[in-house]
């Protein structure tokens, strides 16, 4: 198919300035009235206005003689061509120097794009047929993505495919470079790995198992499989940032390559939460993320299920592949329960709220413990309480997996979309049989304190509450997802303060290791008296100073067995942490 010729909307994309990290864009458009706008997104992978406009530089048109057609800025992401009616070309030139998971890269070493941060849409033709062709490739690089090839059995080097509209386009991220690969063949589909990284920092046989063990356990459990092939993307960079994006068809995950080696079950962990996601969110989906409106917020009130929940279940399939035991999971639970307890707004502010007020993420201030609560880490909760409130109510016959099963059906494969809280609590009372609007409005809508061990008692077990004495650094930082974290607040008085640190510093590297982006977790490592090292910078420019942590008494949570645990508590509690229901019901 010849350039220009083709469908409603074609992409070519140049990678020949890599070393300038420049992408160069021409887009064909079929010719279908005088005035076309096209547009930029401002947002895309992230709940964050970015702008990407900003990185955009010297849009031009021609028509397909080859005259100049006027273009006009609109606003700050639309441009506006006139005398288009027989068709135009537009170019321009983008900088694309942002790592993934979430951003769009490229460099001497690769590309990884997100498509959505590098191609403008025609406002009246988002729906229509679209190809994209990469140009200038190195002899020697390879691309791995999920976009059908342009012509049927195209091998991918040569670069060119197509999507039905703009929005599946750009669902799937492209890696293009020397990766290693390899496949995975499990049960009728096909997986797909490819991976950017130094080969020293990676084992690609124990990668390969760890998504063999969850893509066969998620696929149980869900008793569903909507593809037939599916792209895991992976990069393992040496520094602070990582964290993993989800597609319908595949999923980006960046891992820090220390992280590898200090958190073996990290990496099993982010590839079991993104693989999930293809059917929660990617397919069992809230009204309120359709359609996608890509300049402005899409509000919605339930990322503590499509997130928090993803977590829970992510989980489980770490317990039932083996590569997490129940003593690990129980511990990891607990440390989940402090996090949100330790937090003061857990009080003020909802994980319905939480979920609003996502788009504050970016702002460090926000995600203070004083501000704001972790709708991953509450909604990760609140889904291991409702399997144990399900399983309790219904006699162990009912569970959280046969609400996503109810909901994958009932939503995806009949083509709707569920209605937020309202649209969970629904499905929940019909896989059940009750009502658990008590659950909805206390810990979901509500601020009501959790009752945990009304919940735990079932399966035999109890929260047992603490005083302990737990590192203090003296400062208070913030996460900022693949950026490094920074300092909201600084004590008066600490060690931190008298060795000059300040608010608005990010920290680069804690003892001498690149800081991921929860400086909390690798504080909480350390003991009261120890001193640790960091790099950092800010107004005072790079430096490094040491702190010697202080001290403080705070609560502290264990969940332990109960003093005398029934069989029927035993055999339920082995269901829950299985995924499986319970052989006949039960009353513990």
């Amino acid at each position: 198919m010849a350039w220009g010729q083709g469908s409603p909307v074609d992409y070519r994309i140049s990678l020949a300035k890599r070393h300038d990290h420049l992408l160069h864009v021409d887009i064909h458009l079929a010719g279908t009235s005088a005035e076309r706008e096209v547009q930029l997104p401002a947002w895309n992978a992230l709940y964050q206005i970015r702008d990407f406009a900003q990185y955009v530089r010297r849009v031009t048109a021609k028509d397909y003689s080859g005259a100049e057609l006027p273009v006009r800025k609109v606003d700050k992401t639309t441009w506006r061509i006139s005398h288009a009616e027989s068709g135009a070309e537009v170019e321009y030139d983008i900088l694309a120097d942002q790592p993934g998971p979430y951003g769009a890269q490229l460099n001497d070493e690769h590309a990884f794009l997100n498509l959505a941060q590098v191609l403008m849409y025609p406002m009246d033709s988002r729906d229509s047929l679209m190809t994209v062709t990469f140009s200038d490739l190195p002899g020697d690089w390879d691309v791995a993505t999920v976009l059908p090839p342009l012509n049927p059995g195209d091998p991918p080097r040569l670069g060119r495919f197509s999507a039905r509209n703009y929005d599946r386009l750009v669902d799937a991220p492209v890696e293009m470079g020397k990766f290693a690969y390899t496949v995975v063949e499990e049960g009728g589909a096909r997986y797909a790995i490819a991976v950017h990284a130094d080969p020293t920092d990676y084992d690609l046989k124990a990668l390969r198992e760890i998504v063999r063990k969850t893509v066969v356990s998620e696929v149980a459990w869900m008793n569903d499989r909507p593809f037939g092939d599916f792209l895991f993307i992976y990069h393992f960079p040496r520094h602070p940032g990582g964290g993993g994006m989800e597609h319908a068809y595949s999923t980006a995950i960046d891992v820090p390559a220390d992280r590898l080696h200090d958190d073996p079950l990290e990496l099993a962990s982010v590839t079991a939460h993104e693989f999930f996601h293809l059917w929660n969110v990617k397919r069992i989906r809230p009204r309120s993320l359709e359609p996608i409106d890509y300049l402005r917020e899409n509000f919605t009130t339930s990322l503590w299920f499509c997130e928090g929940f993803t977590n829970t279940v992510a989980d489980y399939t770490l317990l039932r592949t083996g590569m997490l035991n129940e003593q690990q999971f129980l511990t990891s639970l607990s440390r989940d329960i402090y996090r949100l307890e330790s937090r003061p707004a857990v009080r003020r502010q909802s994980v319905e709220e939480s979920s609003l007020d996502t788009w504050f993420d970016k702002y460090p201030q926000y995600r203070t413990p004083e501000r704001s609560i972790d709708y991953y880490n509450k909604g990760e909760i609140l889904g291991i309480l409702l399997d144990l409130a399900m399983r309790d109510r219904t006699r162990g016959t009912r569970s959280l997996r046969d609400l996503f099963q109810f909901m994958q059906k009932n939503y995806f494969y009949e083509a709707r979309y569920f209605d937020d809280t309202a649209g969970i609590r629904d499905s929940v009372q019909k896989v059940t049989g009750q009502d658990f609007g008590w659950f909805f409005n206390n810990y979901v809508s509500g601020v009501a304190p959790i009752p945990y061990d009304d919940f735990f008692r079932g399966v035999g077990l109890r929260l047992e509450h603490r005083r302990t004495v737990l590192p203090d650094a003296g400062f208070v930082s913030a996460k900022n997802f693949d950026q490094p974290p920074a300092v909201y607040v600084v004590t008066p008085g600490s060690d931190a303060e008298r060795a000059g640190l300040l608010a608005g510093d990010t920290i680069l590297a804690i003892n001498g290791r690149p800081a991921s982006s929860d400086v909390e977790t690798a504080i909480s490592a350390m003991a009261p008296g120890d001193t640790v090292k960091l790099k950092i910078n800010g107004r005072r420019g790079p430096r490094e100073i040491k702190i010697k942590l202080g001290g403080r008494e705070q609560d502290d949570y264990a969940i332990v067995e109960l003093p005398a645990v029934t069989p029927a508590q035993r055999a339920r509690r082995a269901a829950w942490l299985r995924g499986e229901a319970e052989a006949a019901g039960g009353t513990p």
